[in-house]
């Protein structure tokens, strides 16, 4: 089903989900929550940064941050997160916004994600708000509740 777009007007780096469950580290993994987003059928999992306030099941909003390989610049295709259930692997969307100085992307492939260039030939100002774009994605994306 599809829901009402929000109203209210966030900053583009700003993810809108729902946690569904909060995974306790174990003696070989680290802590992960899985959130899902609205109009998808995404089940992300990502490693919290800082305590997680939002009781289960509710509206849990904060950035999602990964580190990218190499970041082509594509002509079609969608914007996609994959898989749909697990840790990111692989994202194609569209450049929302880049901070040169961070070094950064924000993506938007069907909830936004903020990116880090890990290939050094690579820059931020490389790219601009506008390119579509795909790339994989190293291990341990991340998510920070926002305030």
């Amino acid at each position: 089903m599809l829901h009402p777009a929000p109203v209210t007007s966030r900053p583009l780096h700003i993810a809108l989900g729902k946690l569904l469950e909060v995974v306790d580290a174990t003696a070989t993994k680290p802590s992960y929550i899985v959130v899902s987003f609205p109009n998808t059928s995404y089940r992300i999992h990502l490693h919290p940064q800082g305590a997680i306030r939002t009781e289960l099941g509710k509206r849990i909003e904060g950035v999602i941050q990964a580190d990218a390989r190499r970041v082509d610049k594509v002509g079609s295709g969608g914007r996609y997160v994959e898989p749909v259930f697990g840790r990111p692997r692989r994202v194609q969307g569209s450049i929302v916004a880049k901070d040169d100085k961070a070094n950064t992307i924000t993506v938007h492939a069907g909830v936004p994600i903020v990116c880090r260039l890990t290939d050094a030939r690579q820059r931020a100002d490389q790219f601009e708000p506008g390119d579509f774009v795909s790339f994989d994605v190293l291990r341990g994306a991340t998510f920070t509740e926002s305030v």
